[in-house]
């Protein structure tokens, strides 16, 4: 296999061929790493493909390690070890009711994470790994159970279910938005505007209001929410609140209402989930997640039970 465009091991296949060599099994590895045994399936199949090397003959009952396969295994063990031989490292928690749940860095510092002691309470306690992560990554492949995310539509290969829109409109520091006062949308263009990744959200903004709307060399632009925020709150400029994720933003004063006007986002929130049947912590932690964002028990169990 020719390996001059990916030159380095793919390191997250190993975990998967270790865990795998160790039982025996890839269903006892997949419940050993909180992953699908498709997951595991998949990494085991990725990192041979890499290889060049069968690494087990699949059986009936379980899998065994091929001679590359124990050649294979003894040099990452003594490499693992090596790896675990320090005092400082971040020992993942692992564990049925342990459920990995990714997000963008937004949505998980304003969103997720002022809910996070809600929803791992509970009759059944939840541990939630929250993965920060801008990809769109393979869900399934990486043992990620659930995504909450942004964006305009579902994603092909995911079980998708909309959490909530957002009306936006805007905001400044407050001595900022004294100053601009009240008055037409067109007043806005006085002042410096300030964008998340696009600006499709202040061109919809000004388009509710009869305004034509293109980006100037005044306005600014940042690829986080957070610090789209954190400008406003400095006197940058303008920004869009985005409900919910400016609820405690605006209830510290640290940023104020420039015009009440709202308009509709193109962009609303996502919960993804891998293909397939989710497990029990991932199934409890969605139906959490759902009834923060104010969705139905009904329509939360339609989600759990669709197969794409």
């Amino acid at each position: 296999m020719d390996h001059s465009l990916e030159p380095m091991l793919p390191l997250e296949t190993l975990r998967a061929f270790q865990a795998a060599a160790r039982t025996g099994s890839f269903s006892a590895a997949a419940e050993k790493l909180n992953m699908t045994h498709g997951a595991v399936s998949r990494q085991v199949a990725k990192l041979e493909s890499w290889l060049g090397l069968k690494l087990f003959e699949r059986k009936a009952r379980g899998v065994s390690l091929t001679l590359e396969g124990q050649r294979l295994h003894r040099r990452t063990s003594e490499a693992f070890s090596l790896i675990a031989n320090t005092t400082d490292r971040w020992v993942e928690q692992r564990g049925a009711a342990v459920v990995r749940l990714t997000s963008i860095p937004s949505v998980a510092g304003l969103w997720l994470m002022p809910r996070l002691s809600a929803l791992e309470a509970g009759a059944t306690p939840l541990r939630i790994v929250l993965d920060i992560d801008i990809r769109q990554a393979d869900l399934a492949d990486e043992g990620i159970d659930l995504s909450v995310r942004c964006g305009r539509g579902k994603i092909p290969g995911r079980v998708s279910m909309q959490l909530f829109e957002e009306y936006c409109f805007p905001i400044a520091a407050p001595a900022l938005a004294t100053q601009i006062g009240s008055g037409k949308a067109e007043r806005l263009l006085n002042y410096p505007l300030i964008h998340d990744s696009d600006a499709s959200s202040w061109r919809s903004w000004f388009s509710a209001h009869g305004l034509d709307y293109r980006p100037r060399p005044q306005d600014r632009r940042f690829e986080d929410y957070n610090l789209v925020l954190d400008a406003a709150a400095h006197g940058l400029g303008i920004a869009l609140a985005r409900p919910p994720l400016t609820e405690q933003q605006m209830q510290s004063g640290r940023v104020a209402v420039v015009d009440e006007r709202s308009a509709l986002n193109p962009v609303s929130y996502w919960l993804d989930r891998p293909v397939g049947r989710p497990r029990p912590a991932a199934a409890e932690l969605a139906h959490r997640i759902g009834a923060q964002a104010g969705l139905s028990p009904e329509r939360i169990e339609r989600f759990l039970g669709e197969d794409r």
